[in-house]
């Protein structure tokens, strides 16, 4: 859990994307592309790693939960649809499935 005051280091996709590929098409170790690019933590790259295996973006969405403010109806649609698929995954009992 992040303590007060903590900073965080963001990379680009760019170099999500270059460090990936070097660990998958070129066998790299993690502890060279941590040296080479300066990236805190294996962990780290294992996630960018599994998000594009998986086939996902690498979109950052901390901090979007507590939007309260939206453009359209259909923006502020789709986030509360968004939060109940989410409290359906939590809570399978939510919605009388046992």
């Amino acid at each position: 859990m992040a303590r007060k005051g903590q900073t965080f280091t963001t990379y680009t996709e760019a170099l999500k994307r270059k460090v990936v590929h070097l660990k998958i098409e070129e066998g790299w170790s993690y502890q060279h592309l941590r040296e080479k690019y300066g990236i805190k933590s294996d962990a780290q790259i294992a996630e960018w790693v599994m998000k594009v295996q998986n086939g996902e973006s690498f979109d950052d969405h901390r901090g979007k939960w507590n939007q309260k403010n939206f453009d359209t109806l259909e923006a502020e649609n789709a986030y509360l649809k968004g939060q109940v698929e989410y409290l359906k995954k939590r809570n399978p009992n939510l919605h009388g499935k046992e």
